[in-house]
């Protein structure tokens, strides 16, 4: 029987109790319980050690993943407080460990600067762990506390001898909890780039990282901190000065860095953080950054005749072409916009970085002729093309271009009119694409067929790319514009979807395409409007029975189960115009049965890094990366 309203009393209320509510909905606090998840619980406990690192009281991190699956992460900074919390009554280690919002970092006394900024952090890992342990040293003498799934085993105690020598600091070992987490899964490659990016951004800190199921190790330490960080980015790119330019200094309590380090290529990488956060969204402070980056080059280009009375100034988009920066800030109470934390929102720091970095670089200019002759020259060359660009863009799009009201020829176009419910395949060739078309849903699936390999646009500048038919053809359908004129408001496609043969060039092709977006239209990714097909390897019949395979290990496991081998025919798919429309539905479009990845920028950092040694101009970068990923190929068709 339905239950009547008045019913509903306050019988009905549930309270969590302690950390009950962090198991309960653990993706509320990690985000998710996937990789992701697990990987964010290792985050969450070296963040702490971070932080100490930054007051100044460490300057070692340890952290193992063990052969079991347990996680240590152990520092030689001061040590959670020990002694008993008046209001909680318990020792200040089981209070930090137990209860959310207890910890060190609110009223700044501890710590002026922090990256765990709400006190839930250690409390969270407890509770999503099915055992924890935390030794704590401080003044030789060593503290320990067991912990199962967030609940103390026993009050805390003093332990003789200790897993590390340090005198004083804290290691945290936990087992991430199976009854929460699928799989304990952790990738050694995403948390090295992790670590290798906190060493950078906290200078004179040595970070050693051991994976014992892998038997593998990484060590970091930079004295340089983030100028360091700057020269690996360009590691692949011709430079056009040899050293960045590093600027450091403190404003009004907030401590502000910034390396900045131009090359020859045309894409911008300026990655900002807050409190050792990566701000992916930017915010104040990259906003000040780049306001006084180009206010002090258009004065300097001025001062110095580079620009003529008549000549218009050197726009952002000049300035920063080529750029590679990075600019941290480090302050006592950063405001952050959204959960995610990946915009800053203190508008006070806008002007505190815009008038420390205004000024240092305008001294470096002065100082250092030669450097900023180049750097100049290199902005005036932008503007030329930039200019080169608008030309192009005005001639192409005259009638429509970036906003979507004039669709290119080839487009067959669905008949439904709501993007929401909308898609758009982007496929290889006018054989598939002739296959897409009568073989998809009209309603909702639009097809665009591209001929032939699309410009590289890591080495073309806007005017090439403009001229480029397939992807103007691209641009015109999605409606959106690209770069600076972007809008995510015009797209006329929920999903854009990628869809390339199963071979070598199909791969070539999906790459070309990843680049473009990737670099012009990265909204739309972090979005999560952009896709990639899986279509089928094999077709395999066995009597008037078949199966699609999608990769080479489940065509194996098939057969496998299958050990006799009679009657069976298998056939290879190389290219979607192999299959004919019916097929290519079944396998590839049907929204009930096809197979899609999710394109995502998990880690910008390393995603910029590979497009430029994949598709940059320089050669030797990419024959290393050929040569070092080459034993990772299996079954390749040539």
């Amino acid at each position: 029987m339905a239950q009547q309203p008045n019913d509903y009393t306050a019988r009905d209320i549930q309270v969590l109790e302690g950390l009950e509510a962090v198991r309960r909905r653990p993706s509320m606090y990690i985000g998710s319980t996937d990789q992701r998840g697990l990987h964010h619980l290792i985050y969450e406990i070296v963040d702490n050690s971070i932080d100490e690192a930054m007051a100044g009281f460490c300057d070692r991190i340890d952290i193992t993943i063990h052969a079991d699956g347990h996680v240590s992460v152990s520092d030689n900074g001061r040590g959670i407080p020990i002694d008993t919390h008046a209001r909680t009554k318990k020792s200040a280690l089981e209070t930090v460990m137990t209860l959310l919002h207890a910890g060190g970092k609110f009223d700044h006394q501890a710590y002026k600067v922090s990256g765990g900024l709400h006190g839930v952090g250690a409390a969270v890992v407890n509770a999503l762990s099915s055992k924890m342990s935390v030794e704590v040293r401080r003044n030789g003498t060593s503290y320990r506390q067991e912990y199962q799934r967030g609940v103390p085993e026993g009050p805390m105690r003093k332990v003789r001898g200790g897993e590390h020598a340090y005198n004083s600091g804290t290691t945290t070992r936990f087992l991430p909890d199976r009854q929460i987490f699928p799989a304990l899964d952790y990738d050694f490659t995403t948390l090295t780039q992790r670590f290798r990016e906190m060493s950078y951004l906290t200078k004179g800190v040595w970070v050693r990282f051991v994976d014992e199921r892998r038997d593998e190790e990484a060590n970091f330490y930079f004295e340089g901190g983030i100028a360091s960080f700057v020269r690996r980015l360009n590691k692949d790119r011709a430079v056009i000065h040899p050293q960045p330019i590093y600027i450091e200094g403190t404003v009004n309590g907030t401590i502000i860095e910034t390396a900045i380090q131009y090359n020859d290529g045309l894409s911008e990488s300026t990655f900002s953080f807050t409190n050792c956060i990566n701000t992916i969204d930017g915010g104040s402070h990259l906003t000040g950054f780049r306001s006084a980056l180009t206010r002090v080059l258009n004065e300097y280009a001025r001062k110095q005749k580079f620009l003529k009375e008549n000549d218009s100034n050197l726009s952002g988009e000049d300035v920063r072409e080529g750029l590679t920066a990075v600019i941290s800030v480090k302050l006592p109470e950063p405001q952050f916009e959204g959960q995610t934390k990946t915009r800053l929102g203190n508008a006070e720091v806008k002007g505190q970085v815009e008038s420390l970095v205004g000024e240092e670089l305008g001294r470096y200019l002065e100082e250092h002729p030669p450097e900023a002759r180049r750097i100049i020259e290199k902005c005036i060359t932008a503007a030329r093309a930039r200019e080169a660009a608008r030309k192009a863009r005005d001639l192409v799009t005259r009638k429509g271009l970036l906003d979507g009201t004039m669709l290119p020829g080839k487009l067959a176009d669905c008949s439904e009119r709501d993007p929401e419910h909308c898609e758009l395949y982007i496929v290889e060739g006018d054989s598939a694409g002739g296959s897409a078309k009568q073989g998809r849903d009209r309603r909702f699936q639009a097809i665009l067929p591209l001929r032939g390999k699309i410009l590289n646009v890591e080495k073309a500048r806007q005017d090439k790319i403009f001229g480029h038919a397939e992807i103007a053809a691209i641009i015109k359908a999605l409606g959106t514009g690209i770069d600076e004129e972007f809008s995510l408001s015009r797209l006329r496609y929920n999903r854009v979807i990628i869809m390339t043969d199963a071979d070598v060039d199909g791969s070539h092709i999906r790459t070309l395409l990843l680049t473009f977006f990737f670099r012009h239209m990265l909204e739309l990714i972090h979005a999560g409007h952009l896709y990639i097909a899986q279509p089928p390897l094999y077709r395999i019949q066995r009597g008037k029975e078949h199966h699609w395979m999608y990769s080479e290990q489940e065509k194996e496991s098939f057969l496998g189960k299958r050990k006799d081998g009679k009657n069976v025919v298998i056939q290879r798919y190389k290219g979607l115009g192999e299959m004919n429309p019916e097929q290519l539905w079944e396998t590839t479009m049907d929204p009930e049965r096809r197979l899609m990845l999710q394109v995502t920028v998990d880690d910008a950092i390393l995603a910029d890094r590979v497009f430029v040694q994949l598709m940059g101009e320089e050669v030797e970068p990419r024959k290393r990366f050929i040569l070092g990923h080459a034993s990772q190929v299996r079954n390749l068709d040539v």
